[in-house]
Order: C-alpha cells, then sequence, then structure tokens
C-alpha cells in the first residue's frame, strides 16, 4: 500500500505534479458539499465497486476521505482488483483542511 502525508500530497498539487493523476474523494456528499478540493472527483466509497470501469489503469490515482480511513479500505479494495498506480493521502481532508487552512461555517 502506497501512501502519501497531506503535506508532500499538497505540495505536489500546488506545484502541479499531480496533473496527470486523478484525484478520487470517496467520502459521501454531504461531506463533498461541506468542503472539498477543487481538483478532486468524488466517487463515494459504496459507488466505487460499480464504477470501477471510470478508472484509469495508467494513471496515478490518489483517494482521500474524511480522516484516511476509508480511502485506506478503498485502495485496498482497487489493488485487489488489478489498479497498482493506487495512492492513499494519510489523514484525509481532516489533515488536508488543516494545512490548507479551509474556512468552516
Amino acid at each position: 500500500m502506497t501512501s502519501i502525508h497531506p503535506n508532500k500530497f499538497l505540495e505536489a498539487l500546488d506545484q502541479q505534479e499531480l496533473k496527470d493523476s486523478i484525484i478520487i474523494d470517496v467520502r459521501e456528499l454531504h461531506e463533498w458539499e461541506y468542503y472539498h478540493l477543487k481538483e478532486a472527483q468524488l466517487i463515494p466509497m459504496q459507488q466505487i465497486p460499480h464504477r470501477l470501469g471510470e478508472l484509469p489503469e495508467d494513471r496515478d490515482i490518489y483517494l482521500v476521505c474524511a480522516h484516511g480511513v476509508r480511502s485506506y479500505r478503498v485502495a485496498e479494495y482497487l489493488l485487489e482488483n488489478g489498479f497498482d498506480r493506487v495512492i492513499n493521502v494519510d489523514g484525509g481532508m481532516a489533515a488536508v483542511a488543516m494545512l490548507r487552512g479551509f474556512q468552516y461555517d
């Protein structure tokens, strides 16, 4: 299992190093609506098995959730299903938000 520290993830994102990658947010819609990365695509965890065909096998797939637990499980699932370029963002959006300074209502 490959993972990335949220600092390194945000640094790579800010430096446009992830433009050839895909970022999947596996949280639920109500969590996404609260805050999310504009570069991410929402595919809730429960939808992943039904949407495998939408995921590229030839690009890095970064996975993020609220705290890194669901995305870790999705990463395991993707690895078991033939995806080998899967990276889990440690700490999830909680860590990203703390570092990025997202404002909450």
